[in-house]
């Protein structure tokens, strides 16, 4: 059986618009794809924000301006006066070392 023109017309119509619909379908998972990258880099920086105020507020509570009052209110301790030190000399080292 030989194929008259309209057949290869409606051929030829099948295979462009499968290929409209492959180019369609591939752009649409890209655009997505971007949006979600997108979405995934605002969350990054978000998180990296919440991470530097967390760092921010460990070093000012682990600080000695705070640390210190806590101390001495819970634990009764005090800050040693300079006549509180003592000062342990080493011996010299040997000749076998250390």
């Amino acid at each position: 059986m030989r194929l008259k023109g309209r057949h290869w017309l409606m051929l030829w119509l099948i295979i462009f618009l499968g290929v409209l619909v492959a180019i369609t379908t591939r752009q649409t998972a890209g655009f997505q794809t971007a949006r979600r990258v997108r979405e995934l880099r605002e969350q990054r920086l978000a998180l990296e924000a919440q991470r530097g105020d967390l760092e921010r507020r460990i070093r000012a509570g682990s600080s000695r301006q705070v640390l210190v009052p806590i101390v001495q209110r819970a634990l009764g301790l005090h800050e040693p006066a300079d006549s509180e030190f003592v000062l342990f000399a080493m011996p010299p080292a040997g000749p076998g070392g250390r």
